[in-house]
């Protein structure tokens, strides 16, 4: 992948002192992303462990670690302001610093309101320092500003560190304690700040840009509202949905907010999401997408663990294990989808039906196979498949929003809106729905496999109660597991011929605009909202 940067002696990097190797310095702040990425609050692999040595329940953890995404989604709309506000130095400073607080209160915090407000706020200083890293060397991996090639970047390291810290958090607990996973960071992270302090100069651009006219109001409103859906979504079971004052409290003040937020973008001249943004055709195809796309493997969430840990018998370490399938699932999406869309320019159905034939193959191949006796190597090709189809979707669509033809203004609402229904919506929607179908079609299967377990094996019924209840159970399981593998794959090919029959001819063009453009736009900007 020579092609992905520019020429060494036609880039370099001013943030950076001129003793630092010219060819050295984009691989620095990669490093920098690494890290960051790495820290994110609570590390959702763990939650068993956390689950066993704390107070908190696994909605808790789940919880705050969807609200990570949220403050990472959040923070899409006002990345470029604060960009062009602080220097890349000072963004990088604080970010560690927010995160290496973050680390010490999700290490030993037990109040979950605490814990979640934390994880919101180390996602969104993690999004900010991310994005202070990538855009310095935006020109290093794609000179002519392509964004098909960006994404293919930003997507590969986002994703394989979800992978790669899942593998670290388990290993480190099976070694030491979850715990210790959290102080490695702040190691990490406090290394970052030295580096930073000695190879990261203060460079501020050539405009002073202040955080004017910027919808503070809506920001909180928004976050709210996705607060409130996320709630839903994970609690929902627990709380027996509709029938327990707090989901229906919840429903509420969501929908208070969304309210408030679209009567105040009908007057506000600068919202923080504009009516553009969420009326644009991208931005409604691509939510469309993403709601029908992780809603058919969001099995990942639902069934993986109850499947390997509970009938295959796996411990921690080999449920992790499985972790090395997906992570080579997605570098090798990563590469196929920069050589086909980035480079050749696929066009946009194209990819979509190849990310749907992977699901499909995901979801056929757990429907024929799901068994007693699978051995774990034969669960490489869903997972690696599962793993390819959700990166191609993700690096599609995402440029579908550059080349939406929204003003620059407006474009970061919308990757906004892309960040809440691609990444929290689909990790909690989709679960949710699953989740309930599942609970629903165990208690149908379980009820007629105990009126017929006598005619099946009469010799059973001598077995203990308890082991009697258990093989029921599993058999349930493993039953409804299949059932519901089999209407997904159904919604599967039925989504997969309705894109072939689509029509469309478009392929990708997304350029980014200049940054002395963004620049001047972000300025009028700043000066219309004073």
């Amino acid at each position: 992948m020579a092609d992905w940067h520019a020429p060494q002696g036609s880039f370099d990097i001013p943030d950076v002192p001129d003793y630092v190797p010219r060819r050295l310095k984009p691989y620095l702040f990669i490093l920098f992303v690494l890290i960051v990425q790495f820290s994110g609050g609570v590390y959702l692999s763990a939650v068993s462990d956390m689950v066993g040595t704390t107070a908190l329940m696994q909605e808790d953890i789940l919880m705050a670690g969807y609200a990570s995404l949220i403050g990472m989604a959040i923070n899409f709309a006002v990345m470029f302001r604060i960009k062009f506000r602080f220097s890349a130095r000072n963004q990088l400073l604080v970010s560690c610093i927010v995160l290496i607080a973050a680390n010490m209160i999700c290490a030993y915090t037990t109040n979950v309101p605490l814990l979640v407000s934390t994880c919101f706020i180390a996602g969104w200083c993690r999004m900010q320092a991310t994005f202070a890293c990538n855009s310095t060397i935006q020109l290093w991996l794609t000179p002519v500003r392509d964004m098909a090639i960006f994404f293919c970047y930003v997507y590969i390291i986002v994703d394989s560190v979800i992978q790669l810290s899942g593998i670290a958090t388990i290993y480190t607990a099976f070694f030491f304690q979850w715990e210790y996973m959290h102080w490695i960071m702040i190691g990490l992270l406090a290394l970052m700040m030295i580096m930073v302090m000695i190879l990261v100069k203060p460079v501020r651009g050539p405009m002073y840009i202040p955080l004017l006219g910027i919808d503070w109001i809506g920001a909180v409103l928004w976050s709210g509202f996705m607060m409130c859906f996320t709630f839903i979504c994970v609690y929902g079971n627990y709380y027996d949905w509709w029938h327990a004052v707090e989901i229906r409290g919840a429903v509420f003040i969501g929908l208070a907010c969304l309210g408030i937020n679209l009567w105040r973008a009908s007057f506000l001249h600068h919202p923080y999401i504009s009516f553009r943004a969420m009326k644009n055709r991208n931005v409604i195809r691509a939510t469309g997408i993403y709601l029908v796309f992780f809603t058919l493997i969001a099995t990942e969430h639902v069934f993986e663990h109850s499947y390997a840990a509970n009938i295959l018998g796996f411990d921690e370490t080999n449920l992790i294990d499985l972790n090395w399938y997906v992570l080579a699932g997605i570098i090798v999406g990563c590469g196929f989808t920069y050589f086909t869309f980035a480079l050749r320019k696929w066009r946009y159905k194209t990819m979509t039906a190849i990310a749907f034939a992977m699901a499909i193959v995901y979801l056929a191949y757990f429907y024929f196979f799901i068994d007693y006796g699978v051995e774990k190597e034969m669960l490489f090709i869903p997972l690696f498949f599962r793993g390819a189809a959700a990166v191609i979707i993700s690096i599609v669509f995402l440029t579908s929003i550059v080349q939406s033809g929204l003003p620059f203004q407006v474009f970061p609402q919308a990757l906004t809106i892309n960040g809440f229904t691609g990444a929290v919506m689909g990790a909690t929607l989709g679960p949710a729905i699953i989740g309930e179908v599942l609970q629903h079609t165990m208690a149908k299967n379980a009820a007629l496999l105990e009126s017929n377990i006598t005619n099946i094996n009469p010799d059973i019924t001598f077995a203990p109660l308890g082991q009697l209840y258990g093989i029921v159970q599993t058999q349930a399981l493993v039953i409804s597991m299949k059932e519901i593998y089999g209407w997904l794959l159904i919604i599967a090919l039925a989504s997969f011929v309705a894109i072939l029959v689509s029509y469309s001819l478009v392929r990708p063009f997304a350029i980014f605009p200049k940054w002395s453009t963004v620049r001047r736009v972000i300025r009028h900007l700043a000066r219309t909202s004073q």
